[in-house]
């Protein structure tokens, strides 16, 4: 196989040519993984301390759960997220902050407290959050949610070619983005494994993500104890870590660039076995 050269990914300080880990940091109390672990901001900020210690590039700060669930306004968002991205800018000035939001009103303030990247989870669903981050010179993660509204499940998907709608709404988001004025090498795509997907399909994904990464753009996978690795493997939340690993594995060797995941020791260890079985192409992807 004959690895393509990886673009260029540049984000606040960082220059990332090749795998990059990150790191998921939940300031909610009903993530689907840690229930509520890292809610209060002390324990945030020192999951975000051990991250950064066992070598996540960028950490994701989340203050709503994806899934359906209590709502959160705008104020109790912007109140989880804000002080923890300010406080992480001061602790760890050379880390990635990315954040998770799909709301313009939350994108702004967090640009101006430090972050560098806004991960739009909900794939353009707040239109004017592509303009806070071309106004704050910062990254912008381009999803596909499958026509979802925010917080919201599918019920039975349905696509001709889900990898051909995944690309076609990827990368119309990252063109509109860069038309907007965010840095095409600002610019990552997701294809959002289960946002809007079963299990068929998001495997299907995971199969074919080489046809993403021949679009030229930096493809994240977030694809940590998803549910359609749980559904495949018949394991409960907690007994998804071999599932994650191989699903990293594959979509490492196929070209994705950056891993946003729990366990990011894990991930490392994935990530160091594909370059090492890339040999001689080990610093291309």
């Amino acid at each position: 196989m004959v690895f393509q050269q990886a673009p260029r990914l540049r984000l606040g300080r960082r220059s990332l040519d090749d795998f990059a880990v990150m790191a998921v940091i939940n300031r909610t109390p009903d993530s689907f993984f840690d229930t509520g672990a890292t809610y209060a901001f002390d324990a945030a900020l020192g999951a975000v301390d051990r991250a950064v210690a066992l070598g996540a590039d960028i950490v994701d700060i989340g203050g709503v759960k994806a899934g359906p669930g209590e709502a959160v306004g705008v104020a109790e968002e912007r109140r989880r997220v804000v002080d923890l991205v300010a406080a992480v800018r001061d602790r760890h000035p050379d880390v990635v902050v990315s954040v998770d939001t799909w709301r313009a009103e939350v994108g702004a303030p967090v640009a101006e407290a430090g972050a560098d990247l806004l991960n739009d989870t909900w794939g353009g669903a707040d239109p004017e959050l592509a303009e806070v981050a071309a106004e704050h010179g910062i990254g912008l993660v381009c999803t596909h949610p499958g026509g979802l509204r925010p917080r919201t499940r599918t019920h039975r998907p349905a696509y001709d070619d889900v990898v051909a709608d995944v690309i076609r709404h990827v990368t119309g988001e990252a063109e509109r983005a860069a038309g907007l004025g965010v840095r095409r090498d600002a610019i990552v795509i997701d294809p959002a494994h289960d946002f809007g997907k079963n299990t068929r399909q998001s495997l299907e994904i995971t199969r074919r993500l080489g046809e993403l990464a021949a679009t030229g753009w930096p493809v994240m996978v977030a694809v940590s104890n998803k549910d359609f690795i749980g559904e495949t493997l018949g394991r409960p939340v907690e007994r998804r870590g071999v599932g994650t690993a191989t699903a990293l594995a594959v979509t490492a060797w196929l070209g994705a660039r950056v891993f946003r995941v729990h366990d990011v020791a894990a991930a490392r260890r994935v990530l160091d076995t594909v370059t090492a079985l890339r040999g001689e192409q080990a610093g291309a992807v």
